[in-house]
This record gives structure tokens, C-alpha cells and sequence, in this order.
């Protein structure tokens, strides 16, 4: 197995980071001859598909799933700026193919230490560019240069606008038109509107940064001269960002927590990405005893909602403002706890908790993706910028969309949340989840029809959804939910309400584990976003 860089970025200083940057450019200049030719089986789904066209590539040429993922961030971060900017953060779980081991890495878009009482749009320190060299210098297979160039490539020469970015831009045309700095960047051709799906969008602010990026690596970024670029267009955008701030992020390698299932675990992400939590408390409660598994057809939309709707009163009780736990995570998401919150629980009604949950605004504004490879590395991310397009400013001169600073009326990273399924030696699961307050459920109602009820990945994306958060209380379904079973929900008691979509799940299930059964995995996105999903190699 061989690795382009061992780091430990949560442990380091500025200067571990550049001197393990060129010890992965000396490798880069003798690399081992067998990468390029060898064709890397995988799955990989994302919410663009430009960043999966960028993860095939990389997987074809040789490199594993953690060089895919990599490369899939920097094509999002040009493609997909809504969500996935510079500016913004994120968490992964990891699964390494070669020890076995799995982690989070928490590389959030956080608070800056002192915001300016002058801030006009208070923003937040970008963590993405460090946080997926550190996955790639601990992890990765190809060279650094490699990772980065597609982005650059995207940027430089433009691409059609997608589906998703053009939705993203709709949703928000008044108040972006009516920033200069957004304007310059995403105006349409004729300058009288903003950009459409199938327009050309080129950057080539950003294409500078990210050609400093490919060739000097995150140093640059956040100590050089970039840096100070990027501290003073920010704050002359209003924003709130001082270089101290911006050197001194660093991502921080996590325990992930995780559930017994089936002689494996199920990895969820830690606090604060609180989603991890809520998804981890459900599927403890859905797997204790077999209770999902068990359960009559008709009774598993009523089970799902049951559950989400303990595990956010849950979230009530343990969840500070900033997304932290107030009790120990490891004590969340036991058996003991999970069968007090399903105590009350009756196959055949709804009973009304208390404490009641309490309705917290949530942001829908995120994007994810999932990545398995043959030698059994497996990853999957949830990204935000805190709000959709962050800020709703540009750093001048450098093309980068500011990140939001986490705060009041939902901005942050409350609804983030993957998860990975392995055991000792194999992947089984990897997916993570988008659209606010529903995506711990849709993630977990993936996850319980694929891993508990067999069912392919296909098919169980394609199924209506339930959701319950709790306040008010209410059993959310997707549109075109069967009549058969809009009946049951409203049999025993829930008040009902339609909805459009409820989640968008990226996710690579393998039914019988990876590696040994590489041919057993399927790869889907959500058919409710507008992503892409490829099989590489099966």
C-alpha cells in the first residue's frame, strides 16, 4: 500500500504541515510505476457530476477512495459554490482498508474568536482546503498535485452550469444580483440576470488560488500570501476574519461514535455535527431487538417517524447552542438509553413524548458524497458553508464565496451527519445526507432498508419517505406516498403532512462487504437532487 504522506494534521504546527507537503512533492517525482495503470474498482456518488467525473478519474488512474474524495471537494468547491466554497467546512468518516480503523475528521467552518461589532455579514474561518489535505496527506495514494488539478482545470476553462448550481442560484437571484462582488462572478452572459443551467461559468480569481494550492499546498492558503489576500477581502466584503484565525484552523481527528449492528458498526459522526447523533440514536433504537426487522410492513413508516421523533427530543436534551454535546457522547445511542426512549413505544398508535422537542430552524444548505474502493477504504463527507452561498459575498480577487459564521436562525452544521458500516477487515455502507432537518432520517431510512431489509440501493432511494422532528408534531411524507399508507400513519394518530422531498442521499452499499465482494456494490445517488453516481470498474 502505498501512501504519498503519514500526518496527523490535528497535531501539527504550520511547519510540520509544509515540510509533510514536501516530502509528498519529493514522492510525487518517483512514483510507484504500477499507479496510472492499474484500474481501482469503486463507487463513488456526489450531488455534481462534474466531481464524480473528477473521482472516476482518479480511481482509474490508481488512486484510492480518500485521493477520489479529495479530488471530488476541489471539483464541488468550482462547481457547486452554494455549498461546497472555499470558504466553507465540513466532517467525514473514514474508513482505512489497510488497518481497519475508522475516524471522523471535524474541519467545520467555525466562529471566528472575536467578530467586529462593524461586521456587516459575520463569516467564518474556512476549513475544507485543510481539512481534505489532511485526509489526503494521511491516506492518499496519488500526489497532491494530481487532487487538485481538475478544479483548477474546471475553473480555468469554465464548464456548463449544473442542474443543482442553477436550482441554488434561483432560489436566491434578488439578493445575489444585488452584490457586486456575487454579480461579477455569477452573472449571466447578457448581464441582465444570473447565470442559467447549461450557461458557461468561468473563474479565473479562482483558478489563481487553486493553481497556488496545487503547487504550494494549504500552507499558502492559510499562512502565505493568499492568506493575507483572503483575510483582507473578506473583511472588506464585511466579513469577519483575522490571520490569526485563518493560520491557527486546524482539523480535529474525532472517535467516531458507533453502533453494535450484526457483529459490525455503524460509524456516525461526533457533535457538532449533531445530525451524527440523531442518525446514531435512531438506528440504535431501530436495531435493538431486532425492532425494524421484526416489524410488519405497514408498521416501519410509523416506526421511522417514532424514532426520529425520540431522537429529537433527545437532541433537546443534549445539544448546546454551538452543535456540542452537554453529556458524553459515548453514553448517547446505548442500548440502555435507546430502550428507555422507546419505552412509551406502541406498534399500533402515537404517543406524545415528554419533554416535547423543541423546533429548532435548521440549514438545508449542504451537499455530500460517498466513496468505496476495492481495497476497502470507504469515505463520506456532509459540507456546508452554513447557510446557502454562505455570507452571500465573494472575497475579492479571489473568486471564493465567504462562508457564513455559525449562529442564530439556523446557520451551521446541525443537520450534517455520515455514516460508514465495517467491520474489522470490510466497508459495507457509506452515504451521507443533505436538505436540513430530514436528513438523519432519510440517511437512516437508507440505511435500514438497504443493510436490514436487503434491499437494493436503487429501490430504496426510489421509496417515499416519513420524517418527524419533533415540533410540531408532525409525521412529514413525501408526495406520492401510497394512499395505503398515508392510512396507516394517520391510524394510529400522527397529524400528517405533505412535502416535496424529505433528504438527498449520496451512499455505496455492498451487501456482502469490501473488499472481498467488490462486485456486490452498487453506487446510487438521490433521484430528489440532481448528483450523479458511477460504478467504476463492476
Amino acid at each position: 500500500m502505498v501512501f504519498t504522506l503519514l500526518l496527523l494534521l490535528s497535531a501539527c504546527d504550520l511547519g510540520k504541515d509544509f515540510s509533510d507537503f514536501a516530502k509528498g512533492l519529493r514522492q510525487s517525482n518517483n512514483p510507484d510505476p504500477t499507479l496510472g495503470a492499474k484500474l481501482v474498482m469503486g463507487g463513488i456518488a456526489a450531488d455534481a457530476p462534474r466531481a464524480v467525473q473528477a473521482g472516476r478519474a482518479v480511481l482509474i488512474e490508481g488512486g484510492n477512495a480518500v485521493d477520489a474524495a479529495a479530488a471530488m471537494y476541489f471539483a464541488l468547491a468550482v462547481t457547486l459554490p452554494s455549498s461546497a466554497s472555499l470558504g466553507g467546512g465540513g466532517v467525514c468518516l473514514v474508513h482505512d482498508g489497510f488497518s481497519g480503523k475508522t475516524e471522523a475528521i471535524d474541519f467545520l467552518a467555525r466562529s471566528p474568536k472575536s467578530i467586529s461589532a462593524t461586521a456587516e455579514r459575520p463569516s467564518a474561518v474556512p476549513g475544507n482546503v485543510r481539512g481534505f489535505f489532511a485526509l489526503h496527506a494521511k491516506y492518499g495514494r496519488l500526489r497532491w498535485a494530481r487532487i487538485v488539478a481538475p478544479a483548477e482545470k474546471l475553473a480555468r476553462f469554465g464548464f456548463p452550469v449544473s442542474r443543482a448550481l442553477a436550482k441554488d442560484i434561483a432560489k436566491m437571484e434578488e439578493a445575489l444580483a444585488a452584490e457586486p462582488s456575487v454579480r461579477s462572478v455569477f452573472a449571466g452572459t447578457s448581464r441582465t440576470g444570473m447565470l442559467k443551467e447549461g450557461d458557461t461559468l468561468t473563474q479565473l480569481d479562482l483558478t489563481s488560488v487553486l493553481g497556488r494550492l496545487r503547487s504550494l499546498g494549504p500552507v499558502d492558503f492559510y499562512s502565505g500570501a493568499t492568506a493575507r489576500k483572503l483575510v483582507q477581502a473578506v473583511n472588506e466584503a464585511g466579513g469577519s476574519l483575522s490571520f490569526k484565525d485563518l493560520s491557527g484552523f486546524k482539523p480535529k481527528w474525532l472517535p467516531t461514535l458507533f453502533v453494535p449492528f450484526k457483529g459490525m458498526k455503524t460509524h456516525f459522526s461526533p457533535p457538532p455535527a449533531a445530525a451524527g447523533v440523531v442518525a446514531a440514536e435512531m438506528w440504535s433504537m431501530l436495531t435493538l431487538d431486532k425492532r425494524y426487522e421484526d416489524a410488519e410492513p405497514e408498521e416501519k413508516n410509523h416506526l421511522i417517524a417514532e424514532a426520529a421523533y425520540r431522537a429529537f427530543a433527545s437532541r433537546e436534551q443534549w445539544m448546546r447552542d454551538d452543535g456540542s454535546s452537554s453529556v458524553d457522547v459515548n453514553k448517547l445511542a446505548t442500548p440502555p438509553r435507546s430502550e428507555k426512549m422507546m419505552s412509551g413505544y406502541r406498534s399500533g398508535g402515537h404517543t406524545p413524548i415528554k419533554p416535547k422537542p423543541g423546533g429548532r430552524p435548521e440549514n438545508p444548505s449542504a451537499t455530500s458524497l460517498a466513496v468505496i474502493d476495492e481495497d476497502g477504504y470507504g469515505i463520506a463527507c456532509a459540507l456546508t458553508m452554513n447557510n446557502l452561498f454562505g455570507a452571500g459575498r465573494v472575497a475579492e480577487g479571489t473568486g471564493i464565496l465567504i462562508a457564513a459564521a455559525p449562529g442564530k436562525g439556523g446557520r451551521g452544521p446541525a443537520s450534517l451527519g455520515p455514516v460508514l458500516l465495517t467491520d474489522d477487515q470490510r466497508i459495507y455502507f457509506a452515504g451521507a445526507a443533505s436538505g436540513g432537518v430530514a436528513a438523519p432520517t432519510a440517511l437512516v431510512s437508507i440505511l435500514a432498508r438497504t443493510q436490514i431489509g436487503e434491499m437494493p440501493l436503487e429501490e430504496a432511494m426510489a421509496v417515499k419517505r416519513v420524517h418527524h422532528s419533533g415540533a410540531p408534531d408532525v409525521v412529514y411524507y413525501e408526495q406520492g406516498l401510497k394512499n395505503s399508507e398515508i392510512r396507516n400513519l394517520a391510524k394510529r394518530g400522527h397529524r400528517l403532512a405533505a412535502t416535496k422531498a424529505l433528504g438527498r442521499v449520496n451512499a455505496v452499499s455492498c451487501f456482502e462487504g469490501v473488499p472481498d465482494e467488490v462486485k456486490e456494490c452498487a453506487a446510487r445517488t438521490d433521484p430528489r437532487g440532481y448528483g450523479m453516481a458511477v460504478n467504476v470498474g463492476f
